[in-house]
């Protein structure tokens, strides 16, 4: 099989791979435009224990992943940050407290905003209600979330969340995540904004 990810921010050369290898797919040439998207391909081929190989194509470079893939939870991956250093932290799935139409319609502008804007979060970390919101059927949610991603910003939600709701299968964007990693964006940012 072969996935052409040319033109696609990191992570998301990882995401089409993985979902691919999570189904069961043992021979998968992804096609990609930068080094970074290489590497992480790489890594995420070496940590499932595949056989791993890359060259280089007329308009880019190639990585092929070959035989039986063991699951890999949470593959590490090296974007570059579009941002400031910054995170983003939604814990619920409406901003403020009060009239919960209000809040939530607040969320999906204050997510449109960062997807519009040029300095992108380096993360956006689902918890808690918020998981709804990457799960959800709000379509402008959804595109604001893939805007950001396709800027570069990683997308971590929650696992524990999305299964406590019962909503795992319906994520539509984003890393199915764990407390570790989620806390460990936060440790690592300039600052944290909690919405």
């Amino acid at each position: 099989m072969q996935i052409d990810a040319r033109g696609k921010a990191c992570p998301m050369p990882v995401i089409l791979a993985k979902k691919e290898l999570d189904g069961g797919c043992n021979d998968l040439t992804v096609l990609v435009d930068n080094r970074t998207a290489v590497e992480n391909l790489t890594r995420l081929g070496n940590s499932a224990g595949m056989t791993v190989a890359s060259g280089e194509t007329l308009d880019g470079q190639f990585v092929r992943l070959t035989g039986e893939a063991k699951p890999v939870e949470h593959p590490v991956i090296s974007c570059p940050t579009t941002g400031n250093g910054y995170a983003v932290f939604i814990g619920k799935d409406v901003v403020g407290t009060g009239e919960r139409e209000l809040g939530y319609n607040l969320m999906k502008m204050a997510l449109y905003t960062l997807a519009q804007g040029d300095s992108v979060p380096a993360h956006i970390l689902f918890m808690n209600e918020g998981v709804k919101l990457p799960a959800g059927e709000e379509q402008q949610v959804i595109d604001s979330l893939i805007t950001l991603s396709e800027k570069g910003c990683i997308v971590l939600v929650c696992g524990t969340c999305l299964n406590y709701y019962g909503i795992a299968d319906r994520l539509k964007v984003g890393i199915v995540s764990n407390m570790y990693d989620i806390l460990g964006a936060m440790q690592r940012a300039d600052k944290v904004i909690s919405l």
